[in-house]
């Protein structure tokens, strides 16, 4: 068992005896989302930590987006609680990065890239393959994706 899955596994249980609702069901929630990773596919696997850190980091992204849309539709009750289960993931992700972080990352694989004999969108696959693995749960990979196109010039 990957060392961050028996940290959420000890924590749900911490949280069971403190009687912490939002921690006992966002724990349960990110639990069985790592479980259907685990029997996804041909055969069940263990996860490695950075395979739960980008289950997480999905987890997270879907409270993000339920945080908007709520706010979007004046519903600022279920965007509480939905900021409260995002809250919970965060403290087993790792820090975000900034932006010039980022872009630092982007300029270096773009460079290798380049130095590959790779130049404009036909080097989005190579750069990304370069990037996706530094930012994984630490970033957007959306927002990640548009900075390395406008960094290939496209």
């Amino acid at each position: 068992m990957s060392e961050l899955k028996a940290t959420l596994q000890a924590d749900l249980t911490a949280a069971t005896k403190a009687a912490d609702k939002v921690t006992l069901g966002t724990l349960r929630m990110a639990l069985a989302a790592i479980t259907t990773e685990e029997v996804s596919g041909k055969e069940a696997r263990e996860l490695s930590d950075t395979e739960v850190i980008a289950v997480l980091g999905k987890e997270a992204k879907k409270r993000r987006e339920s945080i908007e849309a709520y706010n979007a539709a004046n519903r600022g009750d279920l965007a509480d609680i939905e900021a409260a289960e995002l809250a919970v993931l965060e403290k087993y992700l790792p820090a975000a990065l900034s932006e010039s972080e980022i872009a630092d990352i982007i300029s270096k694989a773009v460079a290798d890239a380049t130095a590959q004999g790779l130049e404009g969108m036909k080097a989005m696959g190579a750069v990304m393959k370069i990037v996706t693995p530094q930012v994984t749960g630490r970033a957007d990979g959306g927002a990640v994706a548009a900075a390395v196109k406008s960094a290939l010039g496209a």
